[in-house]
């Protein structure tokens, strides 16, 4: 169906090289893909079409992009290819015409606190080498404009084993640029004490408020209680001054505990090591919860929120510190770079005025270097990925995007697929993972999977042209011009949520009324502080639910069952019914086989090579121990119950003698948000992302909360899966919620009952609210950027 030429002999004149123009994908089984062959061409875009989870990530990425890498890492030696990740084989009879793949992906950056936009860019390193040549005063090397290196100086005796042994006078120093108080995170933790611990208790009482601190067993507590500093049966409050110092902020010493070696410690330092060090995003909800409900993080007041050492921030060029340069927006840094014309760094000025010119160029300006990298949007992270890529000389590669237009208004949709049509024009292959239609139609081949997801899915339905898609009887083809229509009649608003005076990031000083009881959507273009009026402004108390873009991390042992909590309510269910414990219906307790301990399979390491995983042969990949699956319930044992589809499932607990109304709610809202196909056990690794957003989704629709904020529920979701979408946010609205969505979709845009609309541009261009009111008067205004693209739209 693909009208690349075919491989073959080549014509009268023609190089037998140039006869290599397709990528053969012959056979592909990875994840639900049902034997799929597919011929691409190369040095051409190619976008891949189809529902959530019908198969195009597993064939992109897991196919065609591993195998790639797979293949370039085994150019190098045994000793380099220890130290990389190990790559198997995709599940593929063949795979031909391979170029070198560069991935972008849509993962967030890590949230790690010392991570910012400069440093995952690698511009900080170019600025610090800057400084250190041309700033005055002089303060030392590059390092000792980072934030991220201490200050070190050690002098002493070290030994030399050369010939005879002796030992020599040594001095070693390190200027580094980070801020001695807050150790180069711009913030400083304080700790209310009242969430630690009820100081009318003693510690035998259980005076610990700390989720996971029990007084009668936990040895953390235990080594308090017994350490010999405080009196365990003495209320905190009566401590003397001596008691609670040691008690909050005692050195780490050595204890005996019930005759084993402990190490004590104040509990403020405890809480720091084991709490604040950590990602906050990677935490369970509960500790998350304690942590925000426990710890307030303030500016650093000896640095001001820069990281810096005050050396650092003494040393300028032109006025300028290199903290100022972090915190310029980049087109303004660009524009001072522009400005600085010094022979002797002439080659580093050339490279690092590239790098932020390409930020500019990919519609991301309105950033500034010092932006922690953890709060970017999945669709800013991408493109800052991207950044590296954009002034490369390299041809002949295949360039793999996920979604690039995930969080880009359709006004700056246009500028992305011109990036994209320039990487192509340069000579590479670009696979694109796209639902779309306005980055669909840029394309010079569409392979569209499906016809429906999960097990429904993993076939090639087409291949061809836009135009052939268009006429085509798939799912993609029939919805690819849908346009949604204007509500007739708009719902009123049941109060008011009003915001003042807000000034998060770029906001001036924004006065808004966000309507309740209806469907009320923010857009602008990317950066005008949608996200920072919402998330900043509306306060996340209990009448709150917020599903933001942060993503699902789970490993292969988590499943839909694992994360939405449906598991508890059916090992509840199984436990009763067979007079046992629940634990034994736990692939992660009591239950699991201990073969494999519950995994299913036996991994085993290879060292470089790929790991190997073979079905468990005791539990025959069931995961628990025969005499658990004796037991069962309405006639079915647990591996069953985690082998059913939701919808399945939903049956199975919706009557008879399996009802179990606490784990059909969860069904019911997992099929509600069009995860019916989903196994209950399938590992979430194996996920798309659409499918994940949406589980998340589910999980949160359970929460109570009168007021729902959703940032860009749509990504990841096929062009058929958002009607879906709506009808459940007129579901909620109906249900007398409030629903707020911060989105770029015009579908969802058209269907809302009130618009506000910022902008008019993006950074220190945005931060304003350019329209309050309905869908249809922002159409017939089109005083703004959205006005435009919604008109155009619904083509009025």
């Amino acid at each position: 169906m693909s009208s690349a030429k075919r491989p073959g002999t080549p014509g009268p004149g023609s190089h037998v090289a140039d006869s290599h123009d397709l990528i053969r994908v012959h056979g592909a089984r990875e994840n639900n893909l049902k034997d799929v062959s597919v011929d691409i061409p190369k040095r051409r875009l190619t976008v891949f079409t189809g529902v959530s989870g019908s198969g195009k990530s597993s064939l992109v990425f897991n196919t065609i992009a591993a195998e790639s890498q797979r293949l370039i890492n085994e150019t190098y030696s045994a000793f380099v290819q220890g130290f990389m990740p190990t790559l198997a084989r995709p599940e593929v009879d063949v795979l031909d015409g391979l170029t070198t793949a560069i991935i972008v992906d849509q993962q967030r950056m890590g949230a790690d606190p010392r991570s910012t936009v400069g440093t995952a860019t690698d511009v900080n390193a170019m600025l610090r080498i800057l400084f250190s040549r041309l700033g005055e005063p002089r303060i030392g090397p590059p390092s000792a404009y980072s934030f991220n290196t201490a200050s070190v100086r050690a002098s002493g005796a070290i030994t030399v084993e050369r010939g005879n042994k002796k030992a020599v006078r040594a001095t070693f120093e390190r200027t580094g640029g980070m801020c001695t108080h807050c150790e180069g995170r711009g913030t400083v933790s304080d700790i209310d004490l009242t969430q630690l611990y009820d100081d009318s208790k003693s510690l035998a009482e259980g005076a610990f408020t700390i989720p996971g601190w029990k007084s009668d067993s936990q040895w953390t507590v235990q080594v308090y209680a017994q350490s010999g500093f405080v009196d365990p049966d003495k209320p905190i409050r009566e401590y003397t001054e001596k008691e609670l110092r040691d008690f909050l902020y005692g050195e780490p010493v050595k204890v005996k505990v019930n005759g084993v070696n402990l190490t004590y410690e104040g509990l403020i330092p405890k809480i720091q090591k084991s709490f604040l060090s950590k990602d906050k995003e990677a935490m369970q909800p509960h500790i998350r919860a304690f942590v925000e409900r426990a710890v307030t993080f303030t500016t650093c007041p000896e640095c001001e929120g820069t990281r810096l050492s005050e050396g650092a921030r003494s040393s300028k060029i032109k006025k300028i510190s290199i903290a100022d340069a972090c915190a310029m927006e980049i087109r303004d840094l660009a524009e001072w770079v522009r400005d600085l014309t010094e022979p002797s760094v002439a080659p580093l000025l050339t490279a690092l005025r590239d790098t932020l010119d390409s930020f500019v160029e990919i519609g991301l300006g309105y950033l500034s270097l010092d932006r922690p990298a953890g709060t970017l949007s999945g669709g800013e992270a991408q493109r800052v990925k991207m950044i590296r890529h954009l002034g490369s000389s390299l041809t002949d590669t295949t360039y793999v995007f996920d979604e690039p237009t995930v969080g880009l208004h359709p006004h700056d949709i246009q500028r992305m697929n011109d990036l994209l049509l320039r990487l192509r024009d340069k000579g590479n292959t670009v696979l694109v993972v796209e639902h779309k239609p306005e980055a669909i139609a840029i394309a010079d081949h569409v392979v569209d999977l499906g016809p429906g997801a999960g097990t429904a899915g993993g076939t090639v339905c087409f291949e061809g042209t836009v135009e052939e898609l268009r006429a085509a009887d798939t799912v993609t083809g029939r919805h690819l011009d849908d346009r949604a229509v204007l509500k007739e009649s708009v719902r009123k608003p049941a109060g008011a949520l009003g915001i003042r005076d807000a000034r998060t990031h770029n906001l001036q000083g924004v006065d808004v009324d966000v309507p309740l009881g209806v469907l009320c959507v923010v857009t602008g273009v990317a950066g005008s502080g949608k996200s920072s009026l919402i998330h900043g402004s509306v306060p996340a108390g209990a009448d709150v639910v917020s599903v933001d873009q942060s993503p699902i991390k789970g490993s292969r042992r988590s499943n839909p069952a694992t994360y939405t909590g449906l598991l508890d309510p059916i090992r509840k269910a199984f436990a009763k019914a067979n007079g046992v414990k629940p634990a034994l219906f736990s692939a992660n307790s009591e239950g699991a086989c201990p073969t494999c301990n519950g995994a299913g399979a036996i991994y085993t390491d290879l060292a470089m090579m790929a790991g190997v995983a073979t079905p468990c042969e005791d539990c025959e990949g069931k995961r628990f121990q025969p005499a658990v699956l004796e037991y069962r319930f309405g006639g079915r044992d647990i591996s069953e119950v985690l082998a059913m589809s939701v919808d399945q499932a939903e049956e199975f607990f919706g009557a008879g003698e399996a009802r179990t109304p606490a784990a059909h709610k969860i069904l019911q809202r997992l099929s509600d948000v069009g995860l019916g196909y989903l196994t209950l056990g399938q590992p979430l690794t194996t996920l798309s992302g659409g499918e994940r957003q949406r589980l998340k989704l589910a999980t949160h629709m359970g929460e109570k909360g009168g007021v729902y904020v959703l940032d860009e529920p749509t990504t990841g979701l096929h062009l058929a899966d958002v009607e879906q979408l709506l009808g459940l946010l007129d579901r909620l609205v109906d249900a007398g919620k409030s629903v707020i969505v911060i989105e770029h979709h015009q579908a969802v845009m058209a269907h809302a009952d009130w618009i506000i609309d910022l902008g008019p541009g993006a950074g220190h261009d945005g931060g304003r609210v350019v329209f309050e009111g309905t869908p249809a008067d922002l159409v017939a205004d089109r005083s703004t950027l959205t006005g435009e693209h919604l008109a155009a739209y619904v083509g009025v």
